[in-house]
């Protein structure tokens, strides 16, 4: 696979009245904002490519359901401006010096198994921190040492498309996504009872007829819109968690 790379695609689905849903209004017209994904890649030890992915879906999920986030927190002005236009984000790599000044700036840290990923609010696309702005976004590939085990029927999984391949850090970004819609789809009730259990999920690429079901049977799905590496509206991940099913 490709390096960890930059993902400024925007995740909708098909309902026309969706926020996410990609069209030529006044969602677009007003300034837009992304979320800063900042994933610990240090040359001696960089995370599992899977471990990747589901810490940075965590961490989406963590920043969402934060008090800083809701009603009149400090954070929920950007959040609610991000959320009403297109959903960016946006995955940087950071080790050393680099990652000790990402963990500086306001935001969250969420730890895997050995992955670490720093989410930030949402930040106007054309205003970064410098700290941020200065990371790279290339130049590592991650892998799994082992194939992952497989996801048991009761834990949230985020199904990725077989048929489109990604970078490491595309990935991350459409798994943020695949979470982001399961927790809109979700009750109040079942959103506390996710956060409180700590956000457990699974990242699993299905097969090729697992996801030709996955794509039709009702769940959240993301697509594309094609900004980078992918041909727009291509489907990449389908939200299976438990509640929705």
């Amino acid at each position: 696979m490709n390096g960890v790379s930059t993902d400024e695609s925007t995740a909708y689905t098909a309902p026309e009245d969706s926020p996410f849903r990609p069209r030529d209004d006044a969602r677009d017209q007003a300034r837009q904002f992304v979320l800063p994904l900042v994933v610990r890649i240090e040359r001696a030890a960089p995370p599992a490519r899977t471990d990747a992915l589901e810490t940075a879906a965590r961490a989406v999920l963590v920043l969402l359901g934060d008090e800083r986030s809701l009603d009149d927190g400090e954070w929920a002005r950007a959040v609610r401006d991000w959320q009403d236009a297109r959903i960016r984000k946006v995955v940087r790599r950071a080790r050393g010096a680099e990652w000790r000044r990402a963990e500086a700036l306001p935001g969250i840290t969420v730890t895997g198994r050995t992955a670490e990923v720093r989410v930030f609010p949402p930040v106007p696309v054309d205003d970064w921190p410098k700290d941020l702005a200065r990371l790279q976004v290339s130049g590592t590939d991650l892998d799994d040492p082992e194939p992952p085990a497989e996801a048991g029927s009761d834990l949230p999984v985020l199904w990725m498309s077989p048929e489109v391949g990604m970078s490491a850090g595309k990935a991350m970004a459409q798994a943020g996504h695949g979470a982001q819609l399961a927790w809109w789809e979700l009750s109040d009730a079942d959103r506390a009872a996710w956060r409180e259990a700590g956000f457990p999920l699974a990242v699993r690429t299905a097969s090729p007829g697992h996801w030709s079901e996955l794509v039709r049977g009702g769940l959240p799905l993301v697509r594309d819109a094609g900004f980078t590496e992918i041909a727009p509206g291509s489907c990449t991940v389908v939200a299976d968690h438990p509640a929705l099913r």
